[in-house]
């Protein structure tokens, strides 16, 4: 983030605009929106301006602007569409210490105007870092359908009643009841009595909530998929949103992190394979204590909380405490790399099972069934098996497998960085030695890229030159 978003107050602050024409005009459009004083310098002004400055108060000064100017300007813009003019404008600008906003000059500008969805006092502001103006125009187009009308209305009469409502508990209960007015109460009030009966649904609501019984602790176990966010569940986001405390694992990715309402407490939790790691009855304690405050805990656990996630350990704990929980399903990691490279887990005249293994359990792997996984066309996911890699694939051979078993081995599945190692049992070890994969790795067993099997095959051509 090159641009850190703020909201600056400029009420009856001085904001000058250099120039007179287009590209003048929409930044005195947006500008004028706001209670600052404005005044527009410049030699030629467009008769567009001049009828906003007939409208409203907005200072127009019929010459370039000059040294002698800008002595408590807030913000500039050089807005005259001819460089060397705006370059001689904007250096005075800065002399002055003021923040310089040179219209289409990323590099010549301190801030930027982002598009703005109006619902004062209600307003987003949605940036590109310059990069794309199009796609920040789209995105406010779409939150302009999104967002009603009376959003502003509602704020500015919350705005108001914030004092009282702050005689409820902070926390959910507070959360809950502003929640319930802006998007249930305050808009059925608004529809049936218009703005006068705000004050009203406003007063009962508070009534109704101070009435209320303390709430219980909850906690959900929710899977956050292999690491991509648009893999998470709509329902999953949704708990995200409204949690009070996020009790993470280490293979959660910092963007389904990100979205965390960012008041609550999240507590990294991580276990690394064959290293350090936070201990289970620790994870235990951290559920009951937050639940037991009353607090909505999410356990947020890579991929399906019910694949090789101790569940049953931690839900037993809740239980034992007799704390209510949900449990919320994610995509597994195996499901995102098998569609990565274009194959399905089972398939007819192949296989009619497949077996999910973990890697970070030896002695689990002793006790397979080898003989059986070794046979023609099986196919098995083996999760976090790159430390383990050399085990499997002397198991596998031991017990009658053919060496030539393609192999995939796909390292953060669905992430930015995903990559794919395509193999074979019998060259797996010195294969993954020089791929040199970071990061979580699923090894697809008797698998390979779609992509390598239609080349593989011969051409109706070839078959007949054979």
């Amino acid at each position: 983030m090159q641009h850190f978003p703020i909201f600056l107050a400029v009420d009856q602050r001085h904001i000058i605009v250099s120039g007179g024409g287009d590209a003048a005009l929409a930044k005195i459009r947006l500008l004028l929106k706001t209670s600052a004083r404005i005044s527009v310098f410049s030699q030629t002004i467009s008769p567009e301006i001049r009828s906003l400055a007939s409208q409203v108060k907005l200072e127009l000064v019929s010459r370039p602007f000059g040294p002698d100017d800008n002595a408590d300007a807030v913000l500039f813009y050089a807005a005259n569409e001819d460089h060397v003019e705006d370059l001689r404008v904007a250096s005075l600008a800065r002399q002055k210490g003021t923040l310089v906003n040179w219209v289409d000059n990323l590099d010549g500008s301190a801030f930027l105007t982002p598009a703005i969805v109006d619902r004062d006092p209600v307003t987003v502001a949605i940036g590109t870092e310059g990069a794309a103006p199009v796609l920040a125009r789209a995105i406010k187009a779409d939150l302009e359908q999104r967002l009603p009308r009376s959003l502003g209305i509602l704020a500015r009469i919350g705005k108001a009643f914030r004092t009282a409502a702050d005689t409820l508990p902070l926390g959910r209960r507070r959360r809950d009841f502003w929640s319930d007015f802006y998007f249930r109460t305050g808009p059925r009030a608004f529809d049936e009595s218009g703005e006068a009966g705000l004050a009203d649904s406003l007063d009962a609501l508070l009534d109704e909530f101070m009435d209320r019984p303390s709430d219980d602790g909850h906690v959900f176990f929710v899977g956050a998929g292999p690491g991509d966010p648009e893999l998470l569940t709509l329902k999953a986001r949704n708990i995200l949103h409204n949690a009070d405390v996020v009790i993470h694992d280490r293979l959660v990715s910092k963007e389904i992190l990100e979205l965390v309402r960012r008041e609550a407490l999240i507590i990294d939790a991580g276990k690394e394979g064959f290293g350090p790691s936070t201990d289970q009855a620790d994870i235990n304690a951290l559920l009951v204590k937050h639940a037991r405050q009353g607090a909505h805990v999410v356990r947020l656990k890579s991929g399906d909380p019910t694949m090789f996630g101790r569940l049953d350990e931690e839900v037993e704990a809740v239980v034992a405490n007799t704390i209510g929980y949900t449990i919320v399903p994610g995509i597994t990691s195996a499901s995102a790399a098998v569609a990565s490279i274009g194959q399905s887990l089972t398939k007819r005249g192949r296989n009619s099972s497949v077996r999910f293994v973990t890697g970070h359990d030896l002695k689990g792997y002793a006790e397979h069934d080898w003989r059986a996984l070794a046979g023609p066309g099986q196919v098995a996911a083996f999760y976090m098996g790159k430390k383990a890699a050399r085990f499997l694939q002397g198991r596998l051979l031991m017990h009658g497998a053919e060496p030539n078993t393609p192999v995939t081995v796909v390292a953060n599945a669905s992430r930015a960085n995903q990559a794919t190692l395509e193999t074979r049992l019998s060259t797996i070890i010195a294969d993954l030695e020089n791929a040199h994969l970071s990061g979580p790795a699923l090894i697809l067993l008797g698998l390979a890229p779609r992509a390598s099997e239609v080349i593989a095959e011969p051409t109706p051509t070839e078959e007949m030159a054979i």
